[in-house]
């Protein structure tokens, strides 16, 4: 009987000890929501006072969904008193720009936005620029490369080494023209030739329409040429030299933007951060340290050599550390 009792009571116990640890569980997965809510809400600026936001533009340009629903939140959130748009990429596609142009034309109908350009900031990533209100360069920044390409790999020679021959049938001279299976005919060239003519008087437009500028009489420009932040500023294509600061004294200055209001980074909310890829790097960063981890992240996802790679179309780009 007493074998009895004392099983019966052990039995409670463990019963006690169970519900106990299920509690803890359930209380520590309700925290650990929380922090993540609370910092996925803070990183769009849900939880901030009146502040001014920083959108970052870095690495290569393409027509980025999650981009353009940031910059459409920003215009419709009453906390955000102005934005600041860094800019540091050599550019990427013609549309990719093209989109941001028009996405920063809508948020500017509503808020101040000023560009700062980092250490580059040309063709798709100039585009953005002159999208904003106004531009701040450091004085060595390389901007400009105003310009259109149309690039793709003729591969002919190698099939007829590896003794591979490639046979289509298409419905016109021009269809699939040019092909990198083929070599380049006059017809291909100069259907990409018009192609390329006319997306480059629209992106020259752009700058004079913007920079209210003969782009003419702007020695390369038309030609692609870059420049440093100070030719820049000589020929009207930046307004002003300097950081962040003077982006802020822009918009304090100019645009009735509040003094001392906290800079506030925002980012786009991406579909794959609460994946596989971003639990591995937030481990990381409990084992290597949180810069550590960013980099390793930024890797994988911004890496210029491999989002390259991925590029198609016409591409507004400057390539200067390949020439």
């Amino acid at each position: 009987m007493t074998f009895e009792t004392e099983t019966v009571l052990d039995r409670r116990r463990l019963r006690r000890r169970l519900s106990w640890w299920r509690g803890l569980a359930v209380v520590a997965g309700l925290l650990a929501f929380g922090l993540i809510a609370y910092s996925s809400a803070e990183g769009v600026g849900l939880v901030q006072s009146r502040h001014i936001a920083r959108v970052s533009l870095e690495g290569l340009i393409t027509e980025d969904r999650d981009q353009l629903k940031l910059l459409k939140k920003l215009g419709e959130n009453k906390q955000v008193a102005g934005v600041i748009l860094f800019v540091n990429s050599p550019g990427g596609t013609t549309t990719g720009g093209e989109a941001l142009f028009d996405g920063i034309r809508t948020l500017a109908k509503t808020k101040p936005v000023v560009a700062q350009f980092g250490t580059v900031a040309t063709s798709a990533a100039y585009i953005a620029g002159l999208a904003t209100d106004h531009v701040v360069a450091r004085g060595n920044t390389i901007t400009g490369s105003v310009g259109v390409i149309f690039q793709w790999a003729e591969v002919s020679q190698l099939l007829d080494k590896v003794g591979v021959k490639m046979n289509e049938v298409k419905s016109g001279p021009l269809k699939a023209n040019p092909s990198p299976f083929q070599p380049l005919d006059e017809a291909g060239k100069t259907a990409a030739q018009q192609m390329v003519a006319e997306s480059q008087k629209w992106f020259v437009g752009l700058v004079a329409s913007r920079r209210g500028i003969n782009t003419s009489g702007v020695n390369g420009l038309e030609q692609g040429r870059v420049f440093s932040g100070r030719e820049a500023l000589g020929y009207k294509l930046v307004d002003e030299i300097g950081g962040e600061a003077e982006a802020v004294q822009y918009l304090e200055q100019k645009r009735n933007v509040p003094k001392g209001l906290k800079v506030v980074d925002w980012k786009p909310a991406r579909s794959s951060d609460w994946g596989l890829v971003r639990l591995s790097v937030e481990v990381l960063g409990r084992l290597i340290g949180v810069r550590a981890a960013d980099e390793f992240g930024r890797l994988l996802t911004d890496d210029r050599t491999l989002a390259r790679l991925r590029l198609d179309g016409l591409i507004s780009v400057w390539q200067g550390a390949e020439r």
